[in-house]
């Protein structure tokens, strides 16, 4: 049997595991420890696809205790280029409503003590990240979304919070007035250190709740567990459809610089 290998790769939970064929699992090792889980390699539209359940697949690990760099180095070990990155994210604005798409294309990163670079020296690294997810990605998933007449809204920027937690009232209301769009616990460091590795990376940011401080609507209450597992899972079959539809669209040749993300980014 010769090396596993896939053109692109997805994080997200359990149930995206239907959406690949012919599948085979591998464990891959890499220089920073085990993934999550081990990686499924399936085809979608005679594509081969990488899945990784980000939190493991019994959603044991919480969010500040993710292997980042080795879910991400395991996906380039298996030759990825292109990862897409579906997450659970409340919203910040009453304008993004649950079951609404967001395709981000900025992030704020309000975490602590997460490693965050695969570069630690001795070489410098310095990655430009002014605009840290791919626009073509972007486009492709836009245009996905409304040809399936989804609710999805062309950028937004999301805060990403340490967590377990939920927020505070006041860091909420913070947040909002920031004007930034969603919150979340995952995309930071993970759409960095895919940079890093020069892979395209796309957000998909699915709306299962408003933030804590988030006012204007009188049914709105303090965040749970349990609410935003529900709306995921009212709206994953959306999700999977979207995510299907990205995948047959997406071109072979890139139109982006992500592949070249390391290009005069060091020192030495």
């Amino acid at each position: 049997m010769g090396k596993p290998s896939a053109e692109f790769g997805v994080f997200g939970g359990s149930g995206f595991y239907s959406l690949l064929e012919n599948c085979e699992e591998h464990k891959i090792e890499t220089p920073y420890g085990d993934p999550t889980d081990p990686v499924t390699i399936g085809t979608i539209s005679n594509r081969q696809v990488a899945f990784l359940a980000r939190h493991g697949r019994n959603h044991s690990y919480p969010p500040h205790m993710i292997n980042y760099r080795a879910n991400l180095w395991a996906m380039k070990e298996l030759g990825v280029t292109r990862i897409i990155g579906p997450c659970a994210t409340g919203s910040l604005q009453m304008d993004v409503k649950r079951g609404d798409f967001v395709i981000c294309d900025q992030f704020v990163d309000r975490t602590s003590g997460r490693t965050g670079t695969f570069y630690d020296g001795p070489v410098t690294t310095h990655i430009a990240c002014a605009e840290p997810y791919c626009p073509q990605l972007r486009k492709i998933a836009v245009d996905a979304g409304k040809s399936l007449t989804l609710p999805i809204h062309d950028g937004g920027t999301v805060v990403v919070i340490e967590g377990p937690r939920f927020s505070t009232k006041s860091e909420s209301k913070w947040f909002s007035a920031q004007g930034w769009e969603v919150i979340n616990m995952t995309q930071y460091p993970e759409v960095v250190l895919a940079r890093e590795l020069e892979m395209c990376y796309l957000n998909i940011s699915l709306i299962t709740d408003y933030d804590a401080g988030v006012e204007g609507d009188p049914e709105i209450r303090a965040v749970t567990h349990e609410d935003v597992i529900k709306a995921f899972t009212e709206n994953n079959d959306k999700l999977k459809n979207l995510i299907l539809k990205i995948i047959e669209n997406i071109p072979g040749q890139f139109e982006c610089d992500c592949q070249s993300a390391l290009d005069g980014a060091r020192f030495g």
